[in-house]
């Protein structure tokens, strides 16, 4: 199974930007869709971004809709979340998140991941 492993969390003020990454060891990345999400303390793991196996799809969170960008690198074993604009209400930990690329289940929800890992802390200042 594929382990996976994000960086690039850190505290940013708003407006500003960040660079996540998620890298994937064990299994090669292009047996998998990825996903980013996100979980604020006392709220539920959310959406944040998606993206196929073959980068030919990428799907959002309306909230980040042309402030963030997901991309991925299977040569590389990488996906990457490019944070720009941040907001307050993004603070939160960021998951990067792996299924299989033949499961059809939805892209939006946090069941469909299999493999998750351990998440890496935004926090955006005022």
């Amino acid at each position: 199974q594929v382990q996976l492993e994000e960086s690039g969390g850190g505290l940013v003020q708003a407006g500003g930007s960040l660079s996540l990454s998620c890298a994937a060891s064990g299994r090669a990345l292009s047996r998998y869709a990825m996903g980013w999400f996100c979980q604020a303390p006392g709220k539920e793991r959310e959406f944040v971004a998606a993206i196929s196996w073959s980068s030919g799809s990428t799907y959002y969170a309306d909230s980040v809709k042309g402030r963030f960008t997901i991309s991925r690198d299977n040569a590389k074993n990488t996906v990457t979340l490019q944070m720009n604009s941040l907001r307050l209400e993004d603070t939160a930990v960021y998951y990067c998140a792996g299924k299989d690329r033949a499961y059809s289940g939805s892209y939006y929800v946090p069941d469909s991941y299999v493999y998750w890992g351990q998440g890496t802390q935004v926090t955006v200042s005022s």
